[in-house]
C-alpha cells in the first residue's frame, strides 16, 4: 500500500450561484498563493489538462457529508475515503461494515438525512452542517488516482430526491503535495452541482459552458447510459469520450445492448470494465504467438469460461471479442439454470466448423469488489492431435471446476493471470482519460457481444 500524499485545500466547498462559477475560480487563481509556516511551500497553478463530467446517481458521498462521516470532495468517484466513511456510517447505524453502499444502505443514509431536515437539526461530526462540510487535508483524496497523474477540472453532478428547489453549486480546489515537485502546486478544480434530475437536466444548457475550452472533454456516467435522457444526451454530444463501468449494471445484458444502441449513433465510448478483460485477452493471445500454435488455432471447438456468478458481462465481453478476432458466427443458444447458471453459445467458422462454448457462473464464498470477474477460460479441441489446448487461471480463484472436468491434462499452455493491481474505477479511469476518441477494438467486440445476447434473447 502507498501512502496517499497530503491535500491541500486551496478552497473549502464554497457555495456560489450558477452564474458566478468561473468568476469565482477565476478569482482563486488570481489572488491565491500557498505559503506554509516555513514559506517553503510553492504557488498554486490551475488545471489545464481536460475536463471530467461525473454523473453520480448513487448519492452516496452526498449523504454520508450530510451526516458528517465524509469531508471530501464530492467528486463522484468511490475511493478509500467514502469506504472508510460507509464503514463508520455502517458501524453508527448498526449495519454489516461491508463499506459497499448498497441500495440498502443508500435508503438508511436517506432515512437519517431525511430526519435531520425534519428536525432542523445539523451533524456536528465535523463541525459543519448538512450542506456544508470541510475537507481534511490528511485524508487520502478519492480524486489522488486522477489528480497526481493530471490535475483537472472535475465537474460532478449530484442528482438527489425530494423537491424540486433548483440547482446548488458549489466550488472548490484542492493540490496534491509532491515532496519531489519543486515548482508550483497543479491543482484540481472541483464545481459540485446538486438538485432533482428535473432540475439538473434544465440547466444542461449551461454545463457545456464549464468544460475548459480548447482541451479534452470525458463524462463519466455513473449510471446505464440512457439515450432518452436529455442530459446524457446534451453532454455525450459536446465531450470526447463517454466512460461508463458495466460492472455496475443492474441488468447486464439490456444495458450492454443499450451501449451497442450508442455506438451505433456515434457515441465515443469506453468502458472500464472492458480494461479488466485486458489481461485475459493478451495471454490468450500470446498463447498462440508461437508458428506451430497458430497454426492449430483452426481447430479450436470447444471454448470454456468460468465467472463469479452475477454479472455475466466480463464473460460475454470476452466471448465477443474472441468470436471478433477468429471470425465466428453465432448460430444457437441455450441455457442451463442451477447453482452455475450455464449460457452455451454455438458458433461456426469461416471453414463451416462447429464451435461449441460456455459460460458458467461458479459461486464464490468471497465475492470480490468487482461483480462476474472472470476466473478461468479453457481453449480446447475435440482433435485430440491438435496442439491448441489452453488453460488459463486466475490467481485467486485457481480452476478448479475446470481441472476436475480434465481440463489441465487437455491443455497445451497452462497460465496463470495475477490479480490486476488496478482493478478499482478510479484507477483505471486515470489511465482512461490518457485516451479519447473511438476505440474500435471495444466497439468491434461489444459488436459480436450484441449479436449474441440478441440471440439468446429470441431462443
Amino acid at each position: 500500500m502507498t501512502q496517499a500524499p497530503t491535500i491541500f485545500s486551496l478552497q473549502a466547498p464554497k457555495d456560489v450561484s450558477l452564474n458566478e462559477i468561473e468568476a469565482e475560480l477565476n478569482k482563486i487563481w488570481q489572488s491565491y498563493g500557498i505559503g506554509g509556516e516555513d514559506g517553503a511551500l510553492p504557488a498554486a497553478t490551475r488545471a489545464t489538462t481536460f475536463t471530467l463530467v461525473v454523473y453520480e446517481p448513487e448519492q452516496t458521498q452526498y449523504l454520508l457529508a450530510a451526516l458528517g462521516y465524509y469531508s471530501g470532495p464530492i467528486d463522484g468517484i468511490l475511493g478509500p475515503q467514502t469506504v472508510s466513511a460507509l464503514r463508520d456510517a455502517q458501524k453508527s447505524l448498526g449495519l454489516e461494515r461491508t463499506g459497499k453502499a448498497s441500495p440498502q444502505v443508500l435508503a438508511r443514509l436517506r432515512e437519517e438525512v431525511a430526519k435531520l431536515h425534519r428536525g432542523g437539526q445539523t451533524p456536528d461530526n465535523n463541525g459543519s452542517s448538512a450542506a456544508e462540510y470541510s475537507p481534511d487535508a490528511a485524508s487520502a483524496r478519492i480524486a489522488d488516482e486522477i489528480a497526481l497523474r493530471n490535475p483537472c477540472r472535475i465537474i460532478s453532478l449530484i442528482p438527489i430526491v425530494g423537491e424540486d428547489e433548483g440547482v446548488k453549486a458549489q466550488v472548490s480546489a484542492y493540490c496534491p503535495i509532491q515532496k519531489q515537485s519543486s515548482s508550483s502546486l497543479v491543482c484540481c478544480e472541483y464545481i459540485t452541482l446538486t438538485g432533482t434530475a428535473t432540475a439538473l437536466e434544465r440547466i444542461g444548457g449551461m454545463i457545456p459552458a464549464l468544460l475548459i475550452g480548447g482541451l479534452p472533454k470525458f463524462i463519466w456516467w455513473k449510471a446505464t447510459p440512457d439515450p432518452n435522457n436529455a442530459l446524457f444526451k446534451r453532454l455525450s454530444a459536446v465531450c470526447d469520450n463517454v466512460i461508463v463501468d458495466s460492472c455496475d449494471f443492474n441488468e447486464p445484458e439490456n444495458d450492454l445492448l443499450s451501449l451497442q444502441a450508442l455506438i451505433e449513433n456515434g457515441i465515443p465510448l469506453a468502458d472500464l470494465n472492458w480494461r479488466r478483460v485486458g489481461g485475459w485477452q493478451e495471454l490468450t493471445a500470446e498463447a498462440y504467438d508461437p508458428p506451430a500454435r497458430l497454426k492449430a488455432l483452426s481447430e479450436v471447438d470447444r471454448v470454456n469460461i468460468d465467472h463469479e456468478k452475477g454479472n455475466p458481462t466480463q464473460a460475454l465481453l470476452f466471448l465477443g471479442w474472441l468470436a471478433s478476432r477468429l471470425k465466428w458466427r453465432a448460430v444457437s443458444y441455450e441455457q442451463e439454470l442451477g447453482d452455475y447458471n450455464i449460457r452455451r453459445f454455438k458458433f461456426m467458422s469461416d471453414e463451416q466448423r462447429e464451435i461449441e462454448t460456455e459460460l458458467a457462473g461458479v459461486p464464490v464464498a468471497d465475492v470480490g469488489d468487482i461483480p462476474g470477474d472472470l476466473i478461468a477460460i479453457r481453449l480446447s479441441s475435440t482433435n485430440p492431435q491438435a496442439n491448441c489446448g489452453t488453460l488459463i487461471c486466475s490467481e485467486t480463484g485457481g480452476c478448479m471446476r475446470m481441472e476436475t472436468q480434465g481440463g489441465a491434462q487437455s491443455a497445451g499452455v497452462f497460465q496463470q493471470i495475477t490479480s490486476l493491481s488496478e482493478q478499482k474505477a478510479e484507477a483505471l479511469l486515470s489511465q482512461q482519460v490518457q485516451r479519447w476518441g473511438k476505440e474500435a477494438l471495444f466497439e468491434e467486440s461489444l459488436g459480436v457481444t450484441a449479436q449474441l445476447i440478441k440471440l439468446a434473447k429470441k431462443s
